[in-house]
């Protein structure tokens, strides 16, 4: 078994909403310093040795991520 990590988060050019609100919620406990937040989702599988990364890209693309709107890194 291996475990891989798929980590997915918004597109730099979509709007973060949660992200700005937590930044907001920042400014309001008196932590000043964090200018931008961005959420997004993260995915911890165990694999198979013999899924490959482009098996784990194949299933990130279609039923973890939006491709439209989302990006997503892959790490073993």
């Amino acid at each position: 078994m291996a475990r891989v990590v798929v980590d997915v988060v918004l597109k730099p050019e979509i709007l973060d909403p949660q992200g700005q609100a937590i930044v907001g919620a920042l400014g309001r406990l008196g932590v000043h310093g964090v200018t931008d937040v961005r959420q997004g989702k993260h995915f911890e599988l165990d694999v198979d040795e013999g899924i490959d990364d482009e098996a784990v890209a194949r299933l990130a693309d279609t039923l973890l991520a939006n491709p439209v709107i989302e990006n997503f890194t892959i790490r073993r």
